[in-house]
């Protein structure tokens, strides 16, 4: 008698592909042994579970899924090669902020071409302590059972040092111009355009690309910590003087592990002992994720840390990606960015975002940062002018929908457009108006479809006025529409694809099953896009 099929629960955090693969997957361990099929040997097993048989890849990637929790990634990535686990440790973004895509950051880490475990800012510190334990099974694991077939010939590839201003690790200066606010008065948010003068630097982009901005820290925090470790702004640290190494070297949210082994180096009793747990990903006092750099000072305030130690400890502080909202074409030289100034409050401290308040608040117009473009990943407009495109941009979403749309501005492009945006209020929260509605009224804007969250008594989201705008939108995918979604990846995204899904399925006559896969073929035809973070 065959054994029953080893069943995902549907309300686990996956699509019905991942269930289904799952499933599938637990099923060949689930097999009673009645003589029917012949158990593996231990050592056949061993192999099986590290991905050993061949490469033990069937190239896909199930966990590719910038929705899914780091768990549902790791469960879905089981048994398969070091390289495809460590892939399925990263966010699923392929935003490019550590340089890499998801996938070749995996690759370049097995291949010892890349040592920093720290880089995919998306994904923090859970990513880097998964690969790190991933790491640390590479050391052990023998180089062909841990590399699979791409790692080796990426480790044989010469090293290419990427054009000026093309990578995080060629970063060119730029000028920051002008910051104006977006939202007005009685609005919630604090969201800003963001304009640079890109034309000394002869950097270029194409719509769809993300910029990439080297911010440095508030000087009240750095001058808080410095008081903190009871040290001078100018001790000397690798070179420079603290207060400059902690305002442009290292990253001060969220502490890193290797500060509180080092606290626990120089601490006794419950201090090191809580000092100890929360470097392995504990959380004793239930405080573990409010604790920035300032905030583990003033939790250990008998270490004594010598100035050149904590800096030492402390990571790198990252570039910030932002979706570009200029075409070059309508504004050559210049470049603009749209931001919502991240603030918030923990306890009775208020904490801000390093780079959104950088850009929104501290930095001076004439003055210059390094900065550089981050190629996009299947984020483009159609190459056919004539392909109908329908654009979610709710909040910042909207950014790269505004360069679009100048895109097809500049190049006359015939292809119908249609811009769904949401917010909190109609009245203070609809980022660009007036040029949306002279798009709208010249016909480059051919639907522009709005969702105000806070003016109603009920929420009401872009996702909602889909559902409401159904019939004409399953026309436009039957016309061969390429649709688009910036934004949210955790909510917005998620939310948009199951209303898409519903629209295909009431309106083109599908079952959901098959509304599921005719989705999940525009994404694999690249007729559905994502920018989402």
């Amino acid at each position: 008698m065959s054994s029953p099929p080893f069943l995902i629960p549907p309300n686990a955090p996956f699509t019905p592909e991942q269930r289904a693969w799952l499933s599938g997957f637990f099923a060949g361990f689930a097999a009673p042994d009645d003589g029917s099929v012949t158990p593996l040997s231990p050592e056949a097993n061993a192999a099986v579970m590290a991905g050993a048989s061949g490469d033990g890849d069937d190239g896909e990637a199930p966990w590719h899924d910038q929705t899914l929790a780091l768990d549902a990634r790791m469960a879905l990535a089981q048994g398969r090669p070091l390289r495809r686990r460590m892939m399925a440790a990263m966010a699923q973004q392929d935003c490019g902020q550590c340089g890499y895509n998801c996938e070749t950051y995996a690759d370049v880490l097995v291949a010892k071409k890349e040592t920093r475990l720290n880089l995919c800012a998306p994904g923090g510190k859970d990513t880097a302590r998964m690969l790190k334990t991933l790491a640390a099974e590479l050391e052990q694991a023998p180089p062909a059972l841990a590399a699979g077939p791409t790692a080796p010939a990426i480790a044989a590839a010469p090293a290419i040092a990427p054009a000026p201003g093309r990578s995080r690790d060629n970063p060119v200066q730029a000028t920051f111009l002008s910051r104006r606010r977006l939202n007005k008065e009685g609005s919630e948010k604090d969201t800003w355009h963001i304009e640079f003068d890109i034309g000394a630097s002869q950097l270029t982009y194409t719509v769809g690309d993300s910029f990439g901005v080297f911010p440095k820290n508030d000087l009240g925090l750095v001058d808080q910590i410095i008081a903190m470790l009871g040290a001078s702004h100018v001790t000397p640290v690798n070179g420079k003087t603290l207060r400059d190494a902690l305002l442009t070297d290292v990253s001060l949210c969220p502490a890193p592990d290797a500060l509180f082994e080092l606290i626990s180096f120089i601490t006794g009793g419950a201090q090191r002992e809580k000092a100890r747990l929360l470097a392995q990903g504990g959380d004793p006092d239930g405080d573990a994720a409010m604790l920035d750099v300032l905030a583990v000072l003033q939790k250990f305030p008998s270490a004594r840390l010598h100035p050149e130690a904590f800096v030492e400890a402390l990571e790198q502080l990252q570039p910030r990606l932002y979706s570009i909202s200029s075409s070059p074409k309508a504004s050559p030289g210049r470049l603009s960015l749209t931001v919502d100034a991240v603030r918030y409050v923990v306890g009775k401290r208020k904490r801000f975002g390093v780079a959104s308040t950088f850009l929104t608040e501290r930095i001076a117009p004439g003055d210059s940062l390094p900065v550089y473009v981050q190629p996009a990943h299947g984020f483009s407009l159609p190459d056919d002018p004539a392909t109908p495109i329908i654009m979610i941009g709710p909040g910042t979403g909207v950014a790269p929908f505004r360069a679009f749309l100048q895109e097809r501005a500049a190049t006359q492009a015939s292809g119908k457009n249609w811009l769904f945006f949401g917010h909190q209020r109609s009245a203070c929260d609809f980022f660009y108006a007036e040029e949306f509605e002279t798009m709208k009224a010249t016909g480059l804007l051919t639907r522009l479809s709005l969702a105000w969250s806070r003016d109603g008594g009920e929420k009401f989201y872009v996702q909602d006025r889909m559902g409401q705008a159904g019939r004409e939108l399953w026309a436009w995918l039957a016309e061969g529409a390429h649709f688009y979604v910036c934004g949210d990846a955790q909510r917005m995204a998620k939310d948009v694809e199951r209303a898409l899904v519903d629209v295909v399925a009431e309106f083109g006559a599908r079952s959901a099953d098959e509304a599921v896969a005719f989705v999940a073929q525009l994404k694999k035809s690249g007729r559905y896009q994502q920018d989402v973070y």
